[in-house]
């Protein structure tokens, strides 16, 4: 081959010189025959839906709901201010009245050590780290909080998150992907949805601790997919039941999948000294592979946490996106969670005053004739209203009458399963709870059978 004929990426210089010579001799379109300039008159037929506010999800639904709330009367019960801290009582617009809405389920939240525990935190660290713990937001509470809740639940590490939410969302988003499939629990929380859809993982939901229908799911899909993993709760925070979870273990070591457990709200809860669905059933401390929690229950802080095997945690905490790029938990709340965290261990009868009285008003909501769905008497406990006027309504009337509790209508829930949804605290009374289901009985009787009051 000639000097002048070597070839430059892939064409020798002759062939580029008669290509350069076609394309000069080549007659050029005017510029405005190439790309037409942009008009306004292009955009004229936008749909609004799609540049206006209003338009954006959601929005339509809820001018509806609020249409119909004013309608028929109904006083907004959400975003109600508390004044002061809430716990067996609260005080709203202030009136001093028996508050079950709220997750403080051991009343540690406003405790004098919790209290001090943070104020401390902030006097040493300040109000924020300032940095993600891996740039250099690393801060000794960070981690003393992580190898106590690893010891809580026998596991080799933990890692926390700034967010309970966040928690279920980068953690299930981060560690499956598309060749895999989640099975949850049709009741599960928000968060583990979010966090599943995030991923690119198949997501089937099965029928609320329907065992028979997971294990189906499972012959049929198993081994199509990778990695499988069954999401359950602890205590589920809607109904107020638990799951079998020794079924669902069988289930996993059966089929080879991981199973991961929710227990917002049930550390503290459930079990002799509130260590959560392990403690209520012979469970093998390998058998569950991801215990999630949050902080802002029990804990009486803000954020969530992730106990499992270290190697677990490491990838955690070097990869998943909510924990590298969001800023380090806040030095009080930290603290907050560990001085919490100390008092449950230290004082287990805090947990049997739970139970007690949380079974207390669980017999007599039913010696009443209230409905309590499928709860099973630990410290969430819904009484089934059927409809979700008659829930906002009767809310209404209670905090009128000294007692605070939330409405939850559809679409949280299907509109024959509009409820009233108490939680129970450690601190109240069996005076407080007569009381309160006293008023409930008298006062739903009345919306049932004056059809009038209940439009009004």
């Amino acid at each position: 081959m000639k000097r002048s004929e070597k070839k430059l990426f892939g064409l020798s210089k002759l062939q580029k010189k008669d290509l350069i010579q076609n394309i000069r001799q080549k007659p050029q379109k005017p510029e405005t025959e190439q790309a037409p300039a942009a008009s306004k008159s292009n955009f004229k037929g936008i749909n609004p839906e799609y540049y206006e506010i209003n338009s954006l999800p959601g929005m339509k639904a809820l001018q509806m709901q609020m249409a119909a709330a004013k309608q028929f009367g109904l006083e907004n019960p959400y975003f109600i201010e508390h004044d002061g801290i809430a716990a067996d009582r609260t005080v709203i617009n202030g009136q001093q009245v028996i508050n079950f809405s709220s997750y403080n389920y051991l009343g540690l939240s406003g405790h004098p050590r919790v209290s001090q525990a943070a104020k401390l935190a902030i006097d040493t660290y300040g109000t924020s780290v300032s940095a993600s713990r891996a740039v250099s937001g690393e801060r000794p509470l960070h981690r003393e909080l992580e190898k106590r809740l690893a010891r809580f639940y026998g596991t080799e590490d933990a890692v926390i998150f700034v967010s309970g939410h966040a928690t279920n969302v980068t953690t299930i988003g981060y560690l499956f992907e598309h060749h895999d499939l989640i099975l949850h629990d049709e009741l599960a929380h928000n968060s583990i949805i979010q966090g599943a859809t995030l991923s690119s993982a198949k997501r089937i939901g099965f029928p609320h601790n329907d065992i028979d229908a997971l294990e189906s799911l499972l012959i049929k899909h198993r081994s199509s997919f990778h990695r499988v993993i069954i999401i359950i709760e602890g205590l589920y925070s809607m109904d107020g039941d638990v799951p079998p979870i020794n079924e669902f273990i069988r289930l996993k070591h059966q089929y080879k999948t991981f199973l991961m457990v929710d227990e917002a709200h049930s550390l503290g809860v459930l079990g002799e000294t509130g260590h959560g669905i392990q403690e209520c059933f012979p469970v093998d401390e390998n058998d569950i592979d991801i215990h999630m929690g949050t902080l802002s229950k029990t804990l009486s802080a803000c954020g969530g946490y992730v106990a499992a095997r270290k190697s677990l945690v490491d990838n955690l905490k070097f990869n998943a996106p909510g924990f590298v790029y969001s800023v380090g938990m806040s030095p009080p709340l930290a603290a907050a969670a560990l001085a919490a965290l100390d008092i449950l261990e230290s004082e287990p009868e805090r947990v049997e005053r739970l139970r007690h009285i949380s079974r207390f008003f669980f017999d007599l909501a039913h010696k009443k004739g209230l409905d309590t769905g499928k709860g099973e008497g630990y410290a969430i406990i819904p009484i089934i209203i059927g409809s979700s006027i008659l829930c906002v309504k009767l809310s209404n009337i209670l905090l009128r009458n000294g007692i605070n509790v939330q409405p939850i209508i559809y679409p949280a829930v299907e509109e024959r399963s509009a409820r009233l949804r108490f939680f129970i605290s450690s601190l109240h009374t069996e005076e407080q709870v007569h009381r309160t289901i006293e008023v409930l009985t008298r006062e739903l009787k009345k919306l049932k059978h004056n059809p009038i009051y209940t439009l009004t």
